[in-house]
């Protein structure tokens, strides 16, 4: 998502990321840079942090044994980094998220594997209980730069209409 710069004085801006409500679009896909090269620290670092014993994710003697031939990156770490690209284009002005739901794992990520992610806007609706907000849904994919699907899942976010987000109030 390009910054944005909302005027919040005179000759004084702040710039803003994200979307709001009115610029969800049905069948509007969202490709999101950077992508993100994964290092092996990156994925030992999230297994320990989250204490996933599994010692797919850290031992390379063990993994050199599996079907895969080496360590696997931690499915949690790829989920979250590729959640994390989608941020700045679905729900950097997101009041909550509403769920989440059908996350598939469809291949492996390595060590030095680099992701891309994209996101479709597949609905969206006036909230039934606040005026000033919509729910939107989307799936995310996210693909290595060879173009193999890794992972999808979709979301639902609640996000403000325009003029109501917290980027709108010049306070803070």
């Amino acid at each position: 998502m390009v910054a944005t710069a909302k005027p919040i004085a005179p000759q004084r801006y702040r710039e803003s990321y994200g979307r709001e409500y009115e610029d969800f679009e049905v069948g509007d896909v969202y490709e999101h840079r950077p992508g993100r090269t994964i290092s092996e620290t990156d994925n030992t670092w999230f297994t320990l942090l989250t204490m996933n014993g599994h010692p797919l994710h850290f031992d390379a003697a063990y993994a050199a044994h599996s079907e895969f031939g080496r360590v696997v990156v931690n499915s949690c770490l790829t989920l979250s980094i590729v959640a994390g690209m989608s941020v700045s284009d679905v729900s950097q002005k997101a009041i909550a998220n509403l769920g989440w739901t059908d996350i598939r794992l469809t291949a492996p990520v390595f060590v030095g594997d680099t992701l891309y992610a994209e996101s479709e806007v597949l609905a969206k609706r006036d909230s039934a209980k606040r005026p000033h907000q919509g729910v939107v849904s989307i799936r995310t994919t996210g693909r290595k730069a060879d173009g193999t699907v890794f992972m999808s899942f979709e979301r639902t976010v609640l996000v403000p209409k325009r003029g109501f987000s917290v980027d709108d109030k010049a306070e803070y």
